[in-house]
């Protein structure tokens, strides 16, 4: 684009100063902007020879950052803050105008809607051009001052055509600055940042906020915070954190807002160490935090544990005279229910109490919920109780939800279908989430027909179901071996624009591992990851177990390794389902690795775990590592399970080390030990171990003095068979002089 040459000076003057100018102001009155061949034209004066480009002057230094944080593609000449040269309009043979509509006329309606008492120029109804709106503007603010010129900004920005018109927001923010009305001039820019944020061009708003400074107008703290918020909402964090970060640079120093805006941007993303940081930093400054940033702050610092930080900013807040309120105790109850610590959440709630704040039914809900969360549903329902008897507050449809789900993790169905009953009476209407928590209730117990009776009311209500109701009634129908219909189920959610979750492919993963295909759910497992759901631990945990069953320990690495790399916590069920693979494969040393390695990252292992380990080394006749296994399960107070229990005895009656085996089963309760001890006869018995059989059988005899009909009869025939008489008869003589008597299996079941 051509730069004119003007008769005023050697450089092409800014288009706002030309605007603006007295000598220019003087003769604007007289100027008509008129519509040629769609270019916009000023009528000819006798004073003018030629009229300049008007264009935005270069960008002038500043201090925001020695590499432009907010570049533009070509500071020198950028399209943004260009604007198109005014040609002269020339008169036709008559002397009239080739365009009715004239800035001068727009700029008479608008005074006189406006004197009429149309602050808001609801009866101006003169289509005007993008060009005639920037004319217009800046003739108003010269010639009726700034509100006149301000009503008239206010009217346009609504319409399309001049709402991200970049240029016109320009000239009325200089217009105002020339009339030094800074405070409605920020006005305009804030303005300008929320349009331009609508279409994905708040950075480019941003850039020109700090170049008006070369004109006259400051960026303020209050513009600044308002372009902090919107990109927080945008999910621009990383934007934000740099605009926030610099503002001390540009001469703008943030304010108590600028910091509750990038706390709130910091707790949305877990990152508690940077909220952290920014509360010692407003307490350097004086600044104090207000109750609704602390609920926000006490949410963030629940979610990852951190109870006693919140603790400490509880007593921060009391020492700065801003004690913590009803919502502030209610998200830490809340908080510390989630986490299952019920019991302190309750001795919270006797602090706020103790302090003169009376709970909410919101505090009552989320003790409600936690209380049922770890199985006590009668105390929580006492609790129920008491808030359906308040004279203040009465039970909401949260507070029904949460017993509701309470009675269906225990089974107790009945009791929540009474509980949806006695909503309906309330005047409550059940939500989403009520009908999910009854729908998975009666699908884990089998209930189906029941499930789509509710999901079918839901429906008519206007509830619709979601993922979650989905995966209940899927889940149900597998566990029930109807796969065919839960794909049916689960093409009817996608016709209506489900979204699967993890949760929905791990269900489907699931099934196809019961059942063998691999090969399947490994394509769905592919699937998952290209739809962009990440799988979690229990989705791996599925798989390595599906492929250790099938001793295939390659892929079960290979899976492993993968899930380590996503940084995912493997469970006690992770690891167990490696060490049970190994065993499997005779690879009881890799096994005892991968246990170590449990150990060591601080999982539990449970008798299942330590079952498989022994049952593993077991059959690699490493035996003294088993027992040594087996009496550090013992140790922590761990119960042998009877697959451990026997396998390890039998092992060492194998090899002719009865007296050892008796010895590994001394430390087990009585019902144990009777149990273990039966089952072992049987087997012995079974093997022609007569003697080993013999040793345990006279020891059942001794301390218990009953015995089993069916071990009798097993031990009775093995003697026979083996030609040991005499062993039997000893035993027939017992019994019929009444020293040994018998017992059902039902009275030395273990329970």
């Amino acid at each position: 684009m051509k730069i004119f040459p003007t008769k005023f000076s050697g450089r092409t003057p800014p288009a706002w100063r030309c605007l603006l100018s007295p000598s220019f102001s003087d003769h604007l009155s007289t100027l008509s902007l008129s519509l040629s061949n769609g270019m916009p034209f000023f009528r000819r004066l006798p004073f003018l020879r030629f009229l300049p480009l008007l264009s935005f002057p270069s960008l002038i230094p500043r201090p925001f950052s020695q590499a432009h944080t907010f570049p533009l593609q070509n500071p020198q000449s950028s399209p943004l803050l260009q604007i198109p040269p005014l040609e002269l309009t020339k008169p036709s043979h008559g002397g009239v105008e080739l365009q009715f509509v004239t800035v001068d006329r727009i700029c008479r309606l608008v005074s006189q809607s406006f004197d009429d008492g149309d602050q808001k120029l609801r009866s101006f109804r003169l289509d005007v051009t993008a060009e005639q709106a920037v004319g217009a503007v800046a003739l108003l603010a010269e010639r009726e001052g700034s509100m006149v010129a301000l009503s008239f900004f206010h009217w346009a920005i609504v319409r399309p055509e001049f709402r991200h018109f970049m240029r016109f927001y320009i000239t009325v923010a200089s217009s105002l600055v020339g009339r030094g009305n800074l405070e409605k001039a920020q006005e305009v820019m804030r303005c300008m940042v929320t349009s331009f944020s609508e279409i994905g061009k708040l950075k480019e708003a941003v850039e020109m906020l700090f170049d008006m400074r070369s004109q006259g107008l400051p960026v303020s703290v209050h513009t600044l915070n308002l372009v902090l918020r919107i990109a927080v909402e945008s999910g621009s964090i990383a934007y934000a954190e740099q605009l926030f970060e610099e503002m001390p640079v540009n001469g703008v120093f943030p304010n108590t807002c600028s910091f509750k805006t990038m706390i709130a941007a910091y707790c949305r993303e877990g990152r508690v160490a940077d909220v952290e940081k920014l509360l010692r930093a407003m307490d350097v400054r004086g600044f104090r935090v207000d109750n609704a940033t602390c609920t926000l702050i006490v949410e963030a610092f629940c979610k990852k544990g951190c109870f006693g930080w919140v603790f400490a900013l509880f007593e921060k807040m009391s020492e700065m005279g801003l004690a913590p309120n009803v919502i502030n105790y209610t998200a830490l109850i809340n908080g510390l229910c989630k986490k299952g610590s019920v019991k302190q959440a309750f001795q919270v709630l006797e602090e706020m109490v103790g302090k003169g704040l009376k709970p909410n039914v919101y505090t009552h809900t989320s003790l409600i919920d936690g209380l049922c969360k770890i199985g006590w549903t009668e105390r929580a329902f006492r609790l129920f109780l008491k808030l359906v008897r308040s004279d203040s507050y009465k039970p909401n449809v949260q507070t029904y939800t949460a017993m509701i789900a309470g009675y269906c993790k225990e089974n107790k169905l009945n009791r929540a279908e009474m509980l949806l009953a006695r909503m309906s009476e309330q005047g409550l209407v059940p939500n989403t989430n009520t009908y999910t928590s009854l729908i998975d209730g009666h699908a884990k117990e089998g209930n189906l027909d029941r499930a789509y009776e509710l999901m079918d009311r839901m429906k008519r209500e206007g509830c619709l179901p979601n993922v979650c109701t989905y995966n209940a009634v899927i889940d149900g129908l597998c566990k029930k071996g109807r796969a065919p219909e839960a794909y049916m189920m689960l093409q009817e959610g996608l016709n209506q624009g489900l979204q699967l979750d993890k949760f929905t492919y791990t269900i489907l993963i699931s099934e196809h591992c019961k059942r063998g295909q691999t090969a399947r759910a490994l394509k769905l497992f592919g699937r998952m990851v290209g739809a962009g759901c990440q799988p979690d631990i229990h989705t791996y945990t599925t798989l390595i177990s599906a492929f250790c069953k099938q001793k295939r320990m390659d892929e079960t690495e290979r899976l492993f390794e993968r899930c380590l790399g996503l940084e995912l916590v493997p469970t006690r069920q992770t690891y167990t389902s490696m060490i049970g693979g190994y065993c499997r494969v005779g690879k009881a040393s890799s096994a005892l690795r991968v246990f170590e390695k449990m150990i060591q990252n601080g999982c539990l292992a449970d008798s299942v775990t330590y079952a498989a380990l022994i049952s593993g080394l077991c059959k690699e006749c490493r035996l003294e590592e088993a027992r040594a296994l087996y009496e550090s399960m013992l140790d922590k107070g761990l119960v042998p399970c009877e697959v451990s229990r026997i396998t390890l005895a039998y092992e060492y009656c194998k090899r002719d080390k009865s007296d050892v085996a008796i010895s590994v089963l001394e430390r087990l309760e009585k019902k144990q030990w009777i149990r273990t001890a039966n089952i072992l006869i049987r087997k012995l018995s079974s093997e022609a171990k007569v003697d080993a059989a013999c040793l345990f059988f006279n020891k059942l005899l001794d301390e218990h003095g009953n015995v089993d009909r069916i071990t009798y009869t097993a031990f009775v025939n093995a003697c026979y068979d083996n030609n040991r008489f005499s062993v039997a008869s000893n035993l027939s003589e017992r019994i019929s002089k009444g020293t040994v008597g018998f017992c059902t299996e039902n009275d030395v079941a273990v329970t």
